[in-house]
């Protein structure tokens, strides 16, 4: 019989409020409107480290709010990507998935998903394999 391998899911909330226009959109979101984002960053590992943590939380919860805060109340528009990549949840959900992964992935721990929440009954979930 195989042995399992332990398998820790640590997940963060955090928010911020921004405005954007989405580009060729048929409809009334093709005009300027704002949203209160909320995030919600998962990180996987398989492994402990010596203190008995995935990560520290806080430094999840840091590395989130120093992307968030790239894009808090602001015009998602006129910044990078965004100046460019038009501003769905869906791109804003892979900004931040890469940005978070850019700054804690290692060989012990990994970004598994972003769910980016548009309004309290809207949200995406980016991964990926």
């Amino acid at each position: 019989m195989p042995t399992k391998s332990p398998l820790y899911t640590l997940k963060v909330v955090s928010d911020f409020a921004s405005a954007h226009t989405l580009r060729d959109y048929p409809g009334a979101c093709s005009r300027m409107h704002g949203h209160n984002w909320k995030v919600e960053a998962e990180v996987e590992a398989r492994r402990l480290d010596e203190v008995g943590m995935a990560i520290d939380f806080k430094t999840i919860r840091r590395q989130v709010r120093e992307l968030t805060d790239v894009l808090d109340h602001r015009y998602l528009n006129e910044i990078e990507p965004f100046d460019k990549t038009n501003p769905t949840a869906e791109n804003i959900a892979a900004f931040i998935f890469s940005g978070l992964s850019a700054a804690l992935n290692n060989g012990r721990i990994h970004v598994k998903a972003i769910t980016l929440w548009e309004t309290e009954r809207a949200c995406v979930r980016y991964t990926e394999d």
